[in-house]
């Protein structure tokens, strides 16, 4: 009898492969005082990234916030991949800069918690999904930054910040236009149909990575880094349209097959080494440094 993923013990194959162990993919939290337990703190998460990994065979672990960083590091240490969901807007000293009249309120700790574990990632060659903020974030650990506001610092671009409950978060918005070499167009093909719902957008892309879609204004919505087995970061939100969209779908999928397969014998020779000397750990309180062509081009890891 054919089984749902979430009811295997195993990951389902691909055609030709041998079924692997289903992966362990982690998911940080947010935080928010309880409306309904009079301000009780709680560590939340919108359940829909968590079901569409569980269905699609994923053994997802949600990753509080608040914890000591050898802490962060236990946990990291057990995980397959690292999925990063949507959520609130990352403080600007992340990545050099001042706040933005337009800011919204940013979460310091969550902050520090996924630019922890997305840095950790990214020296192991783990695989990464990031949708919307996630995408932001992998960008942030590789040295770039963000536009703050795309409608005051960016008004020459269409419309992207279609919020509920004005707009429904499966809303189709725009188009994508994907690279057909990407990994992103295995799954989605040359064009695909997204939803939008973020005010900011990537302005300075980090070192290495490469966008891989673009909206029909010329927004980067999508990067990766060629050199690691998956790194993907979408800023649309495709888990809101996997439940209609098997495309969407086979996007998650093809995460969960990276994270279950033996990504770290494809890890690059001395890519730690390297990632670490072109993207170093940031002090909050230094500007943020452009990428230097002298380094880019000796490196032929990079980019």
């Amino acid at each position: 009898m054919n089984q749902e993923p979430r009811n295997r013990t195993h990951l389902v194959a691909n055609p030709g492969e041998l079924p692997t162990q289903r992966p362990l993919i982690g998911v940080p939290t947010g935080r928010e005082k309880s409306q309904r337990f009079f301000g009780l703190p709680l560590y939340i998460m919108n359940q829909t990234y968590v079901r569409v990994l569980e269905n699609l065979g994923a053994l997802p672990v949600m990753i509080p916030l608040q914890m000591s960083e050898a802490t962060l590091q236990g946990i990291f240490a057990r995980l397959d991949g690292l999925f990063l969901p949507g959520g609130e807007d990352v403080d600007p000293s992340a990545y050099g800069q001042a706040r933005h009249p337009q800011l919204g309120a940013p979460d310091k700790e969550r902050d520090r918690t996924e630019l922890l574990l997305t840095r950790w990632a990214l020296e192991e060659g783990m695989p990464i999904l990031g949708v919307c903020r996630g995408v932001q974030v992998i960008n942030i650990v590789c040295g770039g930054a963000l536009y703050q506001d795309l409608h005051s610092q960016r008004p020459d671009l269409a419309k992207h910040d279609y919020f509920p409950p004005t707009f429904e978060r499966f809303r189709i918005s725009h188009q994508v236009a994907i690279e057909p070499d990407s990994r992103l167009a295995r799954a989605l093909g040359a064009t695909h149909e997204v939803n939008s719902m973020h005010h900011q957008g990537i302005a300075q892309l980090g070192h290495g990575l490469r966008v891989v879609a673009r909206a029909e204004d010329g927004l980067p919505e999508a990067v990766e880094l060629p050199h690691l087995p998956f790194v993907v970061g979408v800023q649309w939100h495709p888990e809101e349209m996997a439940k209609t969209d098997p495309l969407s779908g086979s996007l998650f999928a093809e995460f969960l097959h990276a994270a279950a397969s033996d990504w770290r014998s494809q890890i690059p020779n001395g890519w730690r080494d390297h990632f670490r000397q072109l993207c170093p750990r940031r002090d909050a309180a230094a500007p943020l440094a452009p990428p230097t062509a002298q380094l880019l081009q000796a490196d032929p890891l990079c980019c």
